[in-house]
């Protein structure tokens, strides 16, 4: 199984959903894909409450993708998990770029980068949306190799 990593800040809103919804899209075109994520900056989180985003939960609910129970909460990123994946999107350049300067130098130009914004710039909605249209892509393109 190949591992992809999905990064944002927090691991709480943009990366887990994306996480989720790519495995349940694998999973349904019989991809060999695992998706997991992390947050580059966990710390920064401290409003967040529970495991994961009521956005990214309510947004994964409507596409029919069950979460466990036990769900776990926002992880930070660390060597290994750069190392162990073979495919890594952060998903906000102008946030994150600067951030794997700071934290992960070595993996700055190795890593794929969108541009979704947090919640402080673009709407829920929209930008769940995007993420969903990059993935289907993504998936797509992943099928094809």
């Amino acid at each position: 199984m190949k591992k992809i990593l999905f990064l944002c800040t927090g691991n709480y809103y943009r990366s887990r959903f994306a996480e989720h919804l790519f495995n349940r899209l694998a999973s349904k075109k019989g991809l060999d894909w695992q998706a997991d994520s992390r947050g580059l900056a966990v710390e920064r989180g401290i409003n967040n409450v529970g495991p994961i985003s009521r956005y990214a939960l309510e947004a994964l609910a409507v596409r029919l993708v069950n979460l466990p129970d036990n769900e776990r909460f926002p992880l930070p990123a660390r060597e290994l998990d750069f190392q162990s994946a073979m495919k890594i999107i952060a998903l906000d350049e102008f946030e994150h770029r600067a951030l794997m300067i700071e934290r992960f130098p070595q993996w700055v130009d190795v890593i794929e980068y969108w541009l979704v914004h947090d919640i402080d710039k673009t709407p829920p909605l929209e930008a769940l949306g995007e993420i969903e249209k990059k993935l289907m892509q993504l998936v797509e393109e992943l099928r094809q190799v």
